[in-house]
């Protein structure tokens, strides 16, 4: 599509970062939005900004860890718009874990927070968007940490990639619906939650400029979008070049 206009769009994980973003700068464009996240009160002034905006806008306090919330909000949204459009998922955390730290319960908790997460959504928006002339969008924030092992982030890295994996054989099967996917892997982003994780962050770019490249994905429906160009030309040729010289590389990034 050439711009996102009259779109009834769905972002979970909305309340902050590039959810709250994205939202704020659709919210002008005649779309109507349906905003989920667990913070009641940063929920609350993200929703009063769209419609200060002039959208329409349901807000809903849900966990997307809970499979059944996550069905009603698919419900909800119908309800109120008749429609789900575009479905962002932008819920998940990626904290600093060393493997040689962590137990099998933080292990478990981040693939839940990242994996689980989509697959709550996933299954009730295919059923939705499958009933619907025109199909639907589902677009997923993953992470360039994603496209391959990152120290420091192995278990998040294995739950996005686990998420891509499960979006790529999605868009091929269902592809003759008029279901399309699109998986948005961001560098490092300025946001609230991560800014004193102690990780490093070569190229971070703001959640005002991430929200604008996640845009342009929504709009052009690549079945992969990449950014900032400098973070992800890093990870491409860390995937290309020999193991030895790769792990010397990440090894000196996470040691900073």
């Amino acid at each position: 599509m050439a711009g996102i206009t009259g779109r009834t769009v769905l972002i979970v994980g909305a309340s902050s970062g590039i959810g709250a973003e994205v939202a704020r700068q659709l919210a002008g464009g005649g779309n109507r939005f349906v905003l989920v996240a667990r913070r009641a009160s940063e929920l609350a002034s993200v929703a009063e900004a769209v419609r200060t905006a002039g959208a329409d806008c349901l807000e809903i306090v849900a966990d997307a860890l809970n499979a059944d919330a996550a069905a009603d909000v698919v419900s909800s949204a119908v309800a109120e718009f008749g429609s789900v459009d575009i479905a962002l998922l932008n819920a998940g955390q990626g904290p600093d874990m060393s493997m040689d730290e962590v137990g099998v319960g933080d292990v478990s908790r981040i693939m839940a927070l990242n994996y689980d997460v989509v697959v709550n959504y996933l299954i009730p928006l295919i059923e939705q968007m499958g009933r619907q002339p025109d199909g639907g969008l589902i677009a997923h924030t993953n992470s360039l940490a994603g496209l391959m092992g990152l120290p420091r982030q192995g278990p998040y890295s294995a739950a996005k990639a686990a998420a891509s994996t499960l979006l790529d054989a999605a868009r091929v099967e269902l592809a003759p619906r008029g279901i399309r996917f699109t998986t948005i892997h961001p560098g490092f982003v300025a946001t609230d939650r991560v800014s004193a994780d102690g990780l490093p962050k070569p190229f971070q770019i703001s959640q005002e400029r991430a929200a604008r490249y996640v845009i342009r994905a929504l709009e052009k429906e690549p079945a992969h979008a990449y950014f900032p160009w400098p973070a992800a030309a890093l990870v491409r040729t860390l995937r290309i070049l020999p193991t030895s010289l790769s792990s010397l590389v990440l090894r000196t990034l996470a040691a900073k």
